[in-house]
């Protein structure tokens, strides 16, 4: 398969990951600045909350992007870059969100995980299927 732009597809897609990291660590910094909390979470629960969905994204996206990445390096019509993309952003957000605003269990982020894991079952497929082409 040609390859006119590759990474073009995936470019999106890691933009897109990389601003809901910066998004979700500016979120934790400005609790740590209103709580005066430099290390830790302090017991502080919305605080402990933000920190857990960053981290919870810093474990998820890294893997995912790499992916996307890989996926469109191999030379994938940008459609299934952009459905795996999508599935996995809409994921990680639906995640942040749910955790962000919720002590325990909701459906934001079972959804959100569901979605992650959707992306990854389907990167896993695309790749595999790819690399036998």
């Amino acid at each position: 398969m040609d390859v006119v732009n590759p990474g073009h597809a995936s470019a999106l897609w890691v933009g897109l990951h990389v601003l809901l990291m910066l998004v979700l660590s500016l979120l934790v910094v400005r609790l740590r600045n209103k709580h005066k909390v430099f290390l830790g979470d302090e017991g502080i629960p919305e605080l402990a909350q933000a920190i857990r969905a960053f981290g919870n994204a810093a474990e998820y996206v890294p893997i995912g992007v790499a992916g996307l990445i890989v996926l469109d390096l191999s030379g994938a019509t940008p459609l299934l870059i952009h459905i795996a993309g999508f599935i996995l952003f809409a994921g990680r957000v639906t995640h942040a969100v749910g955790l962000y605003n919720s002590v325990g269990t909701s459906i934001p982020r079972a959804l959100g995980m569901t979605m992650t894991w959707c992306a990854y079952v389907f990167l896993v497929a695309a790749l595999l299927i790819s690399s036998i082409v």
